[in-house]
């Protein structure tokens, strides 16, 4: 199964990181994830976001239905759409052009007794088609709502309000260069009993099938260096039930998660930023800060 449009890459920052460490400890610590290198990758991302046309890279997929949704998201994402109800919401982050959304609304789309949810999607930038805009204006702006021009971190609570189903299918999960601040605005407006859904993709699986030997696209590493999975970082979150279902069969090793809000008193370990390389998605590594 392949979704992103792009190949595994070999990251650049990860033969500059061996050639360093190769040159002694001492030149490791001091070259290594210089932040002018790390702002100089962000702003050359920013430059994707917003392209257009024939200038959007391969792999900066903009338009997926919601079957496709139902393809990559973890087995009990379709079950948690079809019980929303007209008093629920659904966040989709990352939503692109908002066709998942539209489908959901389709007239063929089963309803619950009570109706169907309120949607809402978060884009960075505005790709919303003349289909949507149509939507919209026939469903009235209480239904469908897209708001785009800042990132999910950027939202709070009081922004956007709360939601009982947050998507995210190669969105802001994939693309942020702040892993812990994102999941605490996901968290902070998933409701108490709310799901969140989404997947990683080249990444360490927490089976362990996937080939060592991948140049994996997301990294985590131990406040001393060690590579953990991002399964085993996102289940020492508080408060939430986190089901990881490792796909070692697919194109490349991909992580679908499923974390399940359970309480309120969320704690997410931190993470900072060590290497960030721009590409659709980005190459990421981060470390846990304790």
């Amino acid at each position: 199964m392949r979704d992103i449009g792009t190949k595994p890459r070999t990251l650049g920052w990860k033969a500059a990181l061996i050639v360093l460490l190769a040159s002694g400890p001492g030149a490791a610590r001091a070259g290594s994830a210089p932040q002018e290198r790390i702002e100089q990758e962000i702003e050359k991302q920013e430059k994707i976001y917003s392209s257009r046309g024939a200038d959007v890279p391969s792999g900066y997929v903009t338009y997926r239905t919601l079957a496709r949704y139902a393809g990559l998201l973890p087995s009990g994402f379709q079950g948690s759409l079809a019980r929303l109800g007209g008093s629920d919401r659904w966040l989709d982050i990352g939503a692109g052009q908002g066709h998942a959304i539209l489908d959901y609304y389709a007239p063929d789309y089963p309803a619950t007794p009570s109706g169907k949810a309120r949607a809402v999607a978060i884009s960075i930038e505005d790709r919303r088609s003349d289909q949507w805009r149509q939507r919209a204006a026939s469903l009235g702006e209480d239904r469908i709502r897209y708001l785009f021009g800042k990132r999910m971190r950027d939202y709070s609570r009081e922004d956007i309000g709360t939601f009982r189903l947050i998507t995210d299918v190669y969105g802001g999960f994939t693309y942020t260069d702040d892993l812990s601040l994102f999941m605490h605005r996901v968290l902070e407006v998933l409701e108490t009993s709310g799901d969140f859904y989404t997947l990683l993709h080249t990444v360490r699986l927490e089976d362990g099938k996937d080939d060592p030997q991948t140049p994996y696209v997301t990294e985590v590493v131990d406040a001393a260096g060690r590579d953990v999975t991002v399964c085993s970082w996102m289940k020492r979150i508080t408060c939430v039930d986190v089901v990881c279902e490792s796909k070692s069969d697919w194109d490349t090793p991909t992580e679908l998660i499923h974390a399940r809000k359970v309480c309120g008193n969320v704690w997410i370990p931190p993470t900072r930023l060590l290497e960030y390389e721009s590409g659709s998605p980005p190459g990421r590594r981060f470390q846990l800060e304790r």
